[in-house]
């Protein structure tokens, strides 16, 4: 999940998935591709609701705890709260099955949808989402689906000051807008995993932001 050593590898599979998904959401009018050749990263508008943000924010407040990590001991790394949202709840499994239909990827492949939500002061440092192969957690992560290939974000509210997701290495920085989706490739093109998908949460500065994140995985991430 860091940006530590990691194995470099290409993967077909994961090649796979970024270019179907990519052609996918070129294709898609709704969509706008980031101006980096750096990661492959997409914006759409609108994807969700004032009103489906708002259920969102709701349930990030009543069942938030404090963001963890898995492999740093820096006290100040992740300092934001999260909740994981119930995938069959009628106020998230329509937003978690458009993410997947957005990005055509079958929703088994989908991990929990996670709410964040960001206070004054609060931030989350530079990191990468998919897994560094040679840390401990590795063994575990491959047997719930293996590596993270497409990470998707959506905004829940505006922000009145900070809180941009900020891609320093690719030359993108994303300011919080309501019911905005932002999409994203690990994996380089040969489906090794992309360094330059580093990016961070800035800290915010006046107002809270929330947003949901969903990750999918190369393989299973629902067991049969």
């Amino acid at each position: 999940m860091f940006f530590k050593k990691k194995s470099t590898k290409a993967s077909p599979v994961r090649a796979f998935y970024g270019e179907s998904v990519g052609t996918r959401l070129e294709a898609n009018p709704a969509t706008t591709r980031g101006k980096s050749d750096a990661v492959q990263l997409f914006y759409h508008p609108d994807f969700l609701s004032a009103e489906q943000c708002r259920r969102l924010r709701a349930m990030i407040d009543a069942n938030r705890r404090p963001s963890t990590v898995l492999s740093t001991a820096e006290p100040d790394y992740r300092t934001s709260d999260s909740c994981d949202m119930d995938r069959w709840s009628p106020d998230v499994r329509p937003t978690d099955e458009a993410i997947a239909g957005l990005l055509g990827l079958d929703p088994v492949h989908g991990e929990t949808m996670q709410g964040q939500r960001y206070a004054p002061g609060q931030q989350f440092r530079a990191h990468c989402d998919w897994f560094s192969e040679d840390q401990p957690y590795w063994p575990a992560m491959q047997q719930c689906g293996g590596q993270r290939t497409w990470t998707a974000m959506i905004y829940l509210n505006d922000v009145e000051e900070g809180g941009a997701t900020w891609f320093p290495l690719a030359g993108l920085r994303v300011n919080p807008k309501r019911g905005l989706l932002i999409a994203w490739n690990n994996m380089n093109a040969d489906g090794s995993p992309n360094d330059n998908t580093l990016h961070e949460g800035v800290a915010v500065m006046k107002g809270t932001k929330y947003i949901v994140t969903k990750w999918f995985r190369e393989g299973n991430w629902i067991q049969e």
